[in-house]
């Protein structure tokens, strides 16, 4: 049996709280759209979240931009193709 996990007491909905962590988000990020999701509702954190184009839209030195950013490598020789697949999948 896998110990329970602990979750801060400040933290208004603990079992998304607790998904966010699992999914890879960090402690504060997690406790911040969980307490606002038990707050305003998830409809409404979720229509917050901003918007970009889709990386279809991109250009290649964006795309090549963007994968530097998120610490990719081996970019540079990619296609618009294979940089998106990339970026999706990293």
């Amino acid at each position: 049996m896998a110990p329970k996990k602990k979750t801060p007491s400040s933290i208004k909905n603990p079992d998304l709280y607790e998904e966010l962590r699992d999914d890879g988000a960090s402690k504060s990020k997690a406790a911040r759209i969980s307490n606002a999701a038990a707050r305003d509702g998830k409809k409404t954190v979720g229509k917050r979240g901003g918007s970009s184009p889709a990386y279809e839209d991109w250009t290649v030195a964006d795309l090549r931009q963007r994968a530097k950013e998120i610490g990719l490598s081996g970019y540079s020789g990619k296609r618009k193709s294979e940089l998106i697949d990339m970026l999706r999948n990293s």
